[in-house]
């Protein structure tokens, strides 16, 4: 059995109503059709949402055209071992090659704290995203996931999506908005599996770290 002590939860927590999304996306409300303190026999609601709502997996058909969606997805991106690195980045800049030149690059699954974002009560837009040349390098020695703590891989006005697009001709799978500043650099087992959502663009996991 697992210890619960051993498993580190790196999800950002969702609140209806409180919780922030990309702006101009859809930010999560509930919507009670039942409930127990109304006298019925249980509590029904609706969730009413963004699919890349807080911590979650992008789907390739989010930014390729024609690509598949991220319930179509192989799991073995979201769950196995993986390497968390600690950057520190810039407001609205890049990580580029020479921020992780030095750390070992051992897992094919990489998670990359930036340090520019940290919290769903507000939404920061000036988040650090990471270079496409990164995503070559990456690609180079077997990575198959990236995931990090910004809300995207790309920055916030960006129309081309330039670090996306070099991820969809690596067939690399994104986390974005990962929970990783409590979590100390090294190597991990990550589970952090999308819902089998077929065809669409996202969906949100609940990601875990096991030393």
């Amino acid at each position: 059995m697992t210890n619960d002590a051993a498993i580190i939860d790196i999800s950002h927590p969702i609140r209806a109503g409180q919780s922030e999304v990309w702006p101009g996306d859809t930010p999560p409300t509930r919507e009670f059709l039942m409930k127990l303190e109304n006298g019925d026999s249980v509590t029904l609601s609706t969730l009413h949402s963004t699919l890349h709502l807080g911590t979650h997996a992008d789907g390739p058909c989010h930014y390729g055209d024609h690509a598949i969606g991220v319930g179509e997805m192989p799991l073995n991106h979201y769950i196995g071992t993986c390497r968390v690195l600690r950057v520190q980045g810039s407001s609205s800049g890049r990580i580029g090659i020479d921020a992780i030149a030095d750390c070992p690059i051992d897992a094919p699954r990489i998670l990359i704290d930036t340090g520019t974002f940290s919290t769903l009560e507000e939404f920061n837009t000036s988040f650090a995203a990471i270079e496409p040349e990164v995503i070559d390098y990456l690609a180079d020695q077997g990575v198959i996931t990236i995931g990090l703590d910004s809300p995207s891989v790309d920055l916030i006005d960006s129309k081309t999506l330039p670090t996306h697009a070099r991820c969809l001709e690596h067939g690399m799978a994104i986390l974005e908005t990962l929970r990783l500043s409590h979590v100390e650099p090294g190597l991990y087992t990550l589970a952090a599996q999308p819902l089998m959502l077929m065809e669409m663009d996202a969906s949100p996991v609940r990601a875990v770290l096991m030393q």
